[in-house]
């Protein structure tokens, strides 16, 4: 018995194909060959079922409910069902002791309390209301040299992107 299972699980093992007699496939490549000779074969792939214990196994649809009765594979899933059915009673699972830390935020009153306003891109950055300078425009230092501005707005026609166009 122990030699028919070991020989069952060798990648190198022949199998015949069920929809072309005329297929010997390796064990290891049984499952792609079934994909693919199921998909060049539907008239044959229409007259068989597939084990629900085993995918490789293809039977006449006549013939799978006795198959489902004596298949060697149902034991393993039986043998499976019987063991969580055992460890689902044994297993009892700890209580989770974890509780949410306590927050001390409130977003909402951070911003009321905020006393800057949003930076917008092209606008004066003025100060507060609450401050004593409200009125005073803050400038914005900028890193060109003396006599350099920045342009108020881009070109349409980038100098560097003239679509091929040559000047």
């Amino acid at each position: 018995m122990e030699e028919t299972y070991i020989d069952s699980l060798d990648p190198e093992k022949l199998l015949q194909c069920p929809y072309d007699k005329n297929h010997q496939i390796r064990a290891c490549r049984f499952p792609y060959h079934l994909i693919k000779c199921r998909k060049n074969h539907p008239d044959v792939a229409n007259k068989l079922a597939t084990c629900p214990f085993n995918a490789r196994h293809q039977v006449p649809r006549a013939e799978i409910s006795h198959h489902i009765s004596s298949c060697d594979d149902k034991s393993c899933i039986e043998q499976d069902v019987v063991n969580q059915t055992r460890n689902l009673g044994q297993e009892t699972l700890a209580e989770s002791t974890w509780q949410c830390p306590p927050c001390d935020e409130d977003w909402d009153k951070d911003l009321w309390e905020q006393t800057s306003t949003p930076f917008v891109w092209g606008t004066a950055n003025y100060c507060g209301n609450n401050s004593p300078a409200s009125n005073i425009v803050v400038e914005h230092k900028s890193n060109l040299a003396s006599g350099m501005r920045v342009p108020k707005s881009l070109p349409y026609v980038l100098p560097w992107k003239n679509n091929g166009n040559a000047q």
